[in-house]
């Protein structure tokens, strides 16, 4: 973790965010215009990290950072998955709001080549900082969209959303990225090739038993075409592993393509260098930087000196490689797969060591850090999170939430009440997916759990839990047990309907027409598909 004057920086995430903050010399808050330095993780869970529990997994960095800062226990994705939960966290508005999000199963972006992403009308904290005189910089993971008509247009690029420099990877480091992991497209796309090639296979040799019988009138040309193209779609199909790495697996320096395909030994050292040099370039401030790591998403690329060093195999190797560098998957609504963990760290304006249990969410970043640097919330829209400093420092005893909505692609799967004068937070459950094997806490023969269909379940009456008592969502509360079920079903479904009268219709980035591949917005060093480059070694 750097050190500097003046700075702020934290850990949070995907699954989890982490945040500290590094010391201000200002005693006014309100005219502080603190440093930022914002650090975020993927997929790392609230319980694998020493400081909230975890004492088989070595993480004395992070722990450091909750013993001198802020640590937050009821802290909440907007999503739990990767590009609506990061739009969400950059905005400060359910990723609903943005239209961030599908209502077909595209979960997440798929393809760097694809059109969907961050609509260039939202307003994130990058740009009003930016606009307040701060640099800004996001170095690591992006996975928000890059084109919109051409390869080159950049609609959705993180440059034009408010950062002055970045550095990293346009898309996410998924499966298909190395060979030896789990594919998320490779294996569905070969099945499909390899398809085709049978049925067209299957053609040509119909036409050539036609043609040598004289069964079916025809020429030659149809012949070799039909027979071209299943050999192009076997090819295609054996080279499609490939394909997809040097399409999707890219690491960027601002609009410049820097490595194609990524080199992922390399990656790790070259962005902890990427953050150095802009720390270095931007010492005397005001800056805002975003470090999002690519730990700890599979395919979990662990340097040769961390692999085999914990206890818990490659994750627990690439969760201890991750906290070196600071110093349950897409379940909708259900805890494990929202609550993360959260961390913020001011010397001298924060009270080290603190535990705050008041429900907060990733959204409310971007109002806290617009208010520290003197910025505005935006008015022409709904912002849904809320300003955290009041609650960090002491000066309010609960938080401003006293609803928060969790969404499944465009699905309300779940909400939750923070009843103060009880305080009690309760959770709802409309919607969970199918857990098969029952009991086993994973969606059967799935990856990512669904959002809706046959594969998931509509509760009536909804479930109840209290998460004060029962945070772990073990015992479900029924009328006869609980004797304000019914009060609190009421509270919490009229909260839903006031929340649904704020939506209003946009289009949806990760549907179809956005989420397909398109040759023309493929980024490439060259000439599609020989996308190949190595164009430097470290940092500018």
């Amino acid at each position: 973790m750097l050190h500097l004057h003046h700075s702020w920086s934290w850990l949070a995430g995907m699954l989890s965010v982490l945040l500290g903050l590094v010391p201000s010399a200002s005693s006014n808050i309100s005219t502080s215009r603190p440093n930022i330095l914002l650090l975020m993780a993927d997929d790392l869970g609230i319980g694998d990290i020493g400081c909230y529990g975890n004492n088989t997994m070595r993480t004395p960095n992070i722990d450091r950072l909750a013993e001198d800062g802020v640590k937050l226990t009821q802290h909440i994705s907007a999503a739990s998955l990767c590009t609506p939960s990061r739009a969400a966290f950059l905005t400060g508005r359910y990723p609903v709001r943005s239209g961030m999000v599908s209502s077909i199963g595209y979960r997440v972006l798929q393809w760097t080549g694809a059109s969907g992403g961050l609509p260039t009308n939202e307003t994130t904290f990058a740009k009003i900082l930016k606009e307040k005189g701060y640099a800004t910089g996001l170095i690591g993971k992006w996975h928000l969209g890059l084109n919109c008509e051409s390869a080159s247009d950049h609609c959705h690029h993180p440059l034009h959303h408010g950062f002055d420099h970045f550095y990293g990877m346009p898309f996410s480091l998924m499966g298909d990225c190395a060979h030896w992991e789990l594919s998320e497209k490779r294996v569905n796309l070969e099945q499909k090739l390899n398809f085709l090639f049978q049925v067209l296979a299957l053609v040509a040799l119909t036409l050539v038993a036609g043609k040598l019988t004289h069964l079916i009138p025809v020429s030659w040309t149809p012949v070799i075409w039909s027979a071209l193209w299943a050999v192009l779609l076997l090819a295609g199909s054996y080279f499609v592993g490939a394909l997809i790495v040097h399409a999707d697996c890219l690491l960027m320096r601002n609009h410049t393509i820097t490595e194609q395909p990524m080199r992922f030994q390399k990656t790790t050292p070259l962005i902890l260098q990427e953050v150095a040099s802009f720390l270095k370039r931007n010492k005397h401030g005001p800056f805002l930087l975003f470090v999002s790591f690519l730990h700890v998403h599979i395919p979990l690329i662990t340097m040769e000196t961390f692999l085999g060093k914990s206890l818990h195999g490659l994750y627990g190797d690439n969760v201890e490689e991750m906290d070196w560098m600071v110093g349950g998957k897409g379940m909708g609504g259900w805890e494990g797969g929202i609550r993360v963990p959260g961390i913020f760290r001011w010397p001298g304006v924060l009270p080290a060591g603190q535990v705050i249990g008041e429900p907060t969410s990733l959204m409310d970043v971007f109002p806290t850090v617009v208010q520290l640097a003197g910025g505005e919330v935006p008015q022409d829209r709904v912002i849904d999170g809320q300003d955290l400093l009041p609650l960090l420092l002491g000066t309010a005893q609960h938080s401003d939430h006293e609803f928060l909505m969790h969404y499944c692609e465009g699905f309300l799967h779940a909400a939750r009440w923070h009843q103060r004068d009880k305080g009690t937070t309760w959770k709802v459950h409309f919607v969970t997916p199918v857990f098969q094997p029952e009991g086993a806490g994973a969606c059967y023969g799935r990856k990512v759990c669904p959002c809706f269909g046959e594969k998931v379940l509509h509760h009536d009456p909804p479930l109840l839990f209290d998460l004060s008592r029962d945070p772990s969502e073990t015992h479900v509360l029924t009328p006869a047990s609980e004797p304000v079920f019914y009060q609190v079903m009421e509270r919490v479904q009229r909260a839903v309907r006031e929340h649904q009268r704020t939506l209003s219709p946009v289009p949806l980035q990760l549907d179809r027409l956005g989420n397909i591949w398109r040759p023309w917005l493929q980024p490439c060093c060259g000439p599609f598909p020989l996308c190949w480059c190595l164009r430097e070694d470290g940092p500018q």
